[in-house]
């Protein structure tokens, strides 16, 4: 199982792809007090974005033990503003800005939503798009890259397993819909910086990517030092839920559930070798207690 996902303007259809990119309107800035630009004097810290809401009649999907079966239940999809002293990364680009004026859409057991863009919401940080310096995605699932249309001028880090599935150096077709397809070419003009392992974004260990596969090919997880509150892990969708990590359930749409398996105990050794804080990006007792910020 693949998710992904199409509104059509024309007909308000959902399919499970990505949407075509589109360039987002020119957003006023919030009339609310602006962050403070970053610089050597301020420390490392993080705006925690609402991209998305995806409610799930039926979870049977997200686990191949099968116990989720007839199981509810509702997932946030976030996205992260990385604020450091030697630039600004933006981790994960949720679901397609184009829901915000969409409302809900549903199909099969998927009910999506989303009350604000990326662009809408570091409008309200004092920011646009073009001071987003470094943007990269944990993988290529529609709630994961649906607004890259509004950051092209950022240089994407990405792990070399997953820019091989969007954009196959082959020059091949990725095995994938055409809607999908289309959304993967919107990462096409951007500049590259590509890896495999992890990648230290600023060079001084306080923002580090690592590999983490399974999920997708080339799935990441995001590795950050913070002043106040130490090592956080955030999981990207190694896991959705609580349950899922406390019991290691695989999605039945999981390229390689052995991979993933092997991830999940990588993971979590390096969570306990730093004492890390693990935040799961679709869980809403994760998110919530955040308040917005990590610091």
């Amino acid at each position: 199982m693949r998710l992904a996902l199409l509104v059509t303007a024309a007909t308000g259809a959902l399919l499970l792809a990505a949407c075509a990119p589109e360039t987002p309107a020119a957003v006023e800035p919030a009339a609310a007090e602006p962050v403070a630009e970053v610089t050597e004097d301020k420390p490392l810290h993080v705006a925690v974005l609402d991209c998305g809401t995806i409610a799930v009649s039926n979870m049977d999907a997200f686990s191949s033990a099968g116990d989720y079966a007839g199981q509810a239940d509702e997932l946030t999809d976030t996205c992260y503003v990385v604020h450091h002293p030697k630039g600004i990364l933006l981790w994960d680009l949720g679901v397609p800005g184009i829901l915000k004026e969409a409302g809900p859409v549903v199909q099969d057991i998927f009910t999506v939503s989303l009350n604000a863009t990326i662009t809408d919401q570091l409008a309200e940080h004092g920011l646009t798009p073009a001071d987003v310096d470094y943007v990269s995605i944990s993988h290529s699932h529609f709630d994961h890259i649906g607004q890259i249309d509004q950051v092209q001028g950022a240089t994407w880090l990405v792990h070399q397993a997953e820019l091989e599935t969007m954009i196959p150096s082959d020059g091949s077709v990725p095995d994938t819909t055409a809607d999908q397809i289309a959304q993967f070419n919107a990462f096409k003009n951007l500049k590259r910086e590509a890896f495999t392992g992890e990648k230290d974004v600023f060079g001084d260990g306080s923002v580090v990517i690592f590999e983490t596969p399974g999920h997708t090919p080339g799935h990441t997880s995001l590795q950050l030092t913070m002043p106040e509150s130490g090592p956080i892990l955030l999981t990207g969708d190694l896991y959705h839920r609580s349950e899922s990590r406390a019991l290691n359930r695989v999605p039945r749409f999981n390229v390689n559930e052995e991979q993933t398996m092997a991830s999940m105990a990588a993971f979590e050794a390096r969570a306990a070798a730093l004492g890390a804080k693990v935040i799961i990006q679709h869980e809403p007792a994760d998110i919530a207690p955040l308040g917005g910020i990590i610091r």
